[in-house]
Parts: C-alpha cells; sequence; structure tokens
C-alpha cells in the first residue's frame, strides 16, 4: 500500500494545483444544475394566443371572456385579438404566435341549438410542450363551457382526487440527482482518464516502470487518487447542490450518511470504468475525442433529465446496462424520497459489480511495460 499510496499523494497534490480543474469539476455542474433546473420543467406561461371570433355572438362574447381570465390568472396564454383569420395563421407561422383559437360563425346559435359547434385550436407542434400546455388549458375552458348551470339532482358521478406521496417537486429538485452523478462523471474524465493519458504522453510512467511497483499497485493507486477527487466533486455539488434545491430535512445525520456512501460507491464505479476505458490508449486526442460522445451516451439515457417511461425500447435496454442510470436513481432515492439505503439494493448491486468487473479488467488490459 505505501507505493500505492505514494501515487495518491503525488496525484492530488497535482489536483490541488489546478485551478481550471476544480473549476472544471466543481462549479460547472452547479452552474448547469441552476441553469437547467429553473429553464425545464416550470409550468408554461405568456404564449401568445391569437382569437378569430368570426361569430360576434353573446356566446363567442363568453368564450373571450374566458380565454381572458385565463390570461389574468393562470397566464398560460395572452389572447391577442384577430379579425382576418389567415393574418392569425401567417403570424403563427413566423412564431409570433403560440397558437390560434377561431370561433365559428353561427357559433352562438349552434351552442343554443345544442347543434355541438366546434372550437377551432391551431397550435405549433415543433414545440410540443407549449402546444401540449395550451391545449390542456383549453380542453379545460371548454369543459366548463360545456358545465350545467344548475346543479343536477341526479346521483353524482364518480369523480377522482389525486394524492401525492411528496410534497411539490420542482425540477431542479429532479435534476439534482443527475447533477451530482455528472459531477463524479466529469472529475472521472478529466483528474481520472485525461491526466492519466497525458502523463503517459508525457513520459512520466516510465519512471513508474523502472521502480518495483507492481501493475496492480499502479491500477490500485491510480483508482484511489481517481476516486478521492471525483468524491470530492460528487460530495460538494451535493451539498450545495442540496442547498440551492431547497431539499428538506437534508442535514439529518443518517440521511448524509447514507448520501455519502453512495458518493464513494458512484466514484469507484465511473474512476474503474475510465481507466478501463483508458488502459490501452496512448494517444492524448482519442480521449478528448470520445469524452464528449461518452457524456452523451452515458448521461442522457440515465433519465437524469427525463424520465425513462418517456424512452423508446432500444433507449430503454441501452439505460438498463448505463451505471449512470443507477447512480441517479439511488441519488433521486434517497434525496427526494428519503426512503433510506434498503430502497436501493438494486443500485448498491449494479454499481458494486460495475466497479468489480471493470477494476479487473483494466487490471488485465494495463501493461507494465515502456
Amino acid at each position: 500500500m505505501k507505493r500505492a499510496l505514494a501515487l495518491v499523494e503525488r496525484d492530488m497534490r497535482k489536483f490541488r494545483r489546478s485551478p481550471a480543474l476544480l473549476f472544471a469539476s466543481l462549479v460547472l455542474p452547479l452552474v448547469q444544475l441552476v441553469i437547467l433546473g429553473n429553464a425545464f420543467g416550470g409550468n408554461i406561461k405568456n404564449v401568445m394566443l391569437g382569437v378569430v371570433n368570426l361569430d360576434h355572438g353573446p356566446e363567442s362574447v363568453d368564450v373571450i371572456e374566458r380565454v381572458r381570465a385565463v390570461g389574468a390568472n393562470a397566464r398560460t396564454f395572452l389572447p391577442v385579438d384577430y379579425v382576418d383569420q389567415g393574418v392569425a395563421i401567417g403570424d403563427l407561422r413566423k412564431g409570433e404566435l403560440g397558437a390560434v383559437l377561431i370561433i365559428p360563425q353561427h357559433y352562438s346559435r349552434d351552442l343554443l341549438e345544442q347543434h355541438q359547434p366546434r372550437l377551432a385550436l391551431i397550435t405549433d407542434n415543433t414545440d410540443r410542450s407549449t402546444a401540449g400546455a395550451v391545449d390542456d388549458q383549453m380542453t379545460q375552458l371548454v369543459a366548463s363551457i360545456n358545465a350545467p348551470q344548475v346543479a343536477s339532482r341526479e346521483p353524482g358521478q364518480a369523480a377522482l382526487d389525486v394524492v401525492e406521496v411528496y410534497p411539490y417537486i420542482n425540477y431542479i429538485k429532479y435534476l439534482l440527482p443527475g447533477s451530482v452523478a455528472l459531477a463524479i462523471f466529469v472529475m472521472s474524465m478529466i483528474g481520472g482518464g485525461l491526466l492519466f493519458i497525458d502523463d503517459k504522453s508525457r513520459g512520466l510512467h516510465e519512471g513508474y516502470m523502472v521502480t518495483p511497483i507492481t501493475k496492480w499497485e499502479l491500477i490500485l493507486g491510480f483508482n484511489l487518487s481517481g476516486s478521492i477527487k471525483a468524491f470530492i466533486a460528487g460530495e460538494t455539488v451535493l451539498v450545495l447542490g442540496a442547498v440551492v434545491a431547497d431539499i428538506p430535512n437534508f442535514f439529518e445525520p443518517i440521511r448524509l450518511i447514507e448520501l455519502t456512501l453512495m458518493v464513494i460507491l458512484t466514484s469507484i464505479a465511473l474512476i474503474g470504468m475510465m481507466f478501463f476505458l483508458m488502459a490501452r490508449i496512448n494517444d492524448p486526442l482519442v480521449p478528448r475525442a470520445i469524452f464528449g460522445v461518452l457524456n452523451t451516451l452515458l448521461f442522457f439515457p440515465s433519465g437524469a433529465v427525463y424520465p425513462i417511461a418517456g424512452f423508446p425500447q432500444w433507449l430503454r435496454w441501452m439505460s438498463a446496462g448505463d451505471p449512470f442510470t443507477y447512480a441517479v436513481h439511488g441519488f433521486r432515492t434517497l434525496l427526494l424520497k428519503d426512503v433510506g439505503i434498503s430502497a436501493i439494493g438494486t443500485d448498491v448491486f449494479a454499481l458494486a459489480l460495475t466497479s468489480t468487473v471493470v477494476l479487473a479488467g483494466a487490471t488485465l488490459l494495463f501493461r507494465r511495460t515502456l
């Protein structure tokens, strides 16, 4: 262990003297958490809605008043009056409007005569989130129009009461587990994989080869130093991110211990994976070329940004083999559900298995030759 710890000491000194590395691994994941956490997942508001009233009857006025009430309260959309239907649709195509509501001719007459008139909602479906929000709000508005003015004396119909198990989870809380895993991964890439390849390209590893240090001690030293750096990055982002996202009861001792153990396990797994991938690479340009692709292949299929339930089947299979998936699920369970370590047994097993396989593979692939 003495020789392995000497490697750890050397790597930690390099880490301490590299402010750019500290900034990239600690600050950037926090910046991403704050920006993405507030840019995604919020309620859609202030969509410009063009309203074309071709009827001008009393019932169409009621529709317009309801639309304006939404604009004044929920603010999902803001109505803009149009006289010409073609002009409104033209502005929709230009992106000046998010949707167009058309009240057809004879709407008031048909409604009073119960001929089931139809309102037309034209949406810009290139933005599915905005179109879906406007569609949902207009569906509720039409349902309110159809609601009877006088309550029926007949027995009530079945209704649904929605009960949420956990307090309100905004998107920044949802994104925090992925940000912690990403901080560990960034440190694994920069502080582990890239430094390892740069040292090889500069000939520093040749100095190790003329010492009695064994191949296993080299791998152990590299992985220990990388895991310590990844742990520092993950733990820092975890604590600061929990404060920023306002995670309730975060500083309970048992909860902190469970989360810290999860950071350690994730750090060992991702650092081991980096050294497994880098064991036979000598060209310093290769890791720089593959790390961006590797980030895409690991981070986005993990469910860190969007639920896995929304993935196609082939991407779900990819997610099942992604160690990021189990790290994100484990952090999310401990942070947002607060149910304890027993609920993430599968995640712990998957990360432990990953660590064992990649460390064994890195040892087999590593060549202790000049």
